[in-house]
């Protein structure tokens, strides 16, 4: 089995200073539990290259964060990411979206993108992906037409989540608004900022950072244990 993790390229906020990019606890924290059971993943990108890290995430107490940043040959991996023209969807079981405000601008409409969710899916693979990483998903459609999404179960970074991290005036528009909107059932933890996941047959979803590790631990549960 094989993984395939997508990140953000994007970096700028309208209007604030700081830069975002990927939250890196959604992949490390995820990235733990694939080598813990020997799964095998590449990285990719909408554009290949670098994959920015959004500073507020650099939490180097996070074991997970430490461990892997530390590394030269994992930091080289975020340096030099896939774009998705270089894999092919049939090598892969599942697919990944790891999170952080970046993506909100560059995987809701990547076609590539979109392709291989698709395709991967469809060849009874699992689509997961983790708080903002889940707008990948807004607009995928499936071979006969429907959105993927449509009439599924899911989670993602909410609207009070948005609001408690002075975000919501940033984003370019509500994640969770637009996922009803394309006609998921969307469902979220009573308390903001605490691990809780979604799972809809062969789509796993997690609301926020604190919900990667548990992703993972279900995919491999229902990938290799079972």
């Amino acid at each position: 089995m094989k993984a395939l993790i997508v990140c953000t390229n994007h970096v700028t906020f309208p209007n604030k200073p700081n830069k975002t990019g990927l939250w890196l606890s959604e992949l490390t924290h995820f990235c733990e539990v694939l080598d813990r059971h020997r799964i095998m993943y590449d990285l990719v990108s909408p554009l290949g290259g670098a994959i920015p890290i959004d500073e507020r995430s650099l939490d180097l107490k996070d074991e997970s964060n430490e461990k892997y940043y530390g590394d030269e040959a994992f930091r080289q991996r975020l340096e030099t990411s896939l774009k998705p023209s270089d894999v092919e969807a049939k090598n892969y079981r599942l697919i990944y979206f790891a999170g952080g405000h970046g993506t909100m601008w560059d995987f809701p409409d990547n076609a590539e993108l979109q392709e291989l969710t698709k395709v991967i899916y469809e060849n009874f693979g699992t689509v997961a992906a983790v708080a903002h990483g889940v707008s990948a998903l807004l607009n995928v459609r499936l071979s006969e037409g429907s959105r993927l999404i449509d009439d599924k179960y899911l989670t993602a970074f909410s609207n009070l989540e948005e609001t408690l991290s002075s975000m919501a005036s940033e984003v370019p528009f509500s994640l969770e608004d637009q996922l009803r909107e394309n006609g998921a059932h969307f469902t979220k933890t009573m308390i903001p900022f605490t691990q809780y996941i979604e799972m809809d047959e062969r789509l796993v979803t997690g609301q926020n950072p604190a919900s990667a590790k548990k992703i993972a631990k279900k995919l491999v549960e229902e990938l290799i244990e079972k």
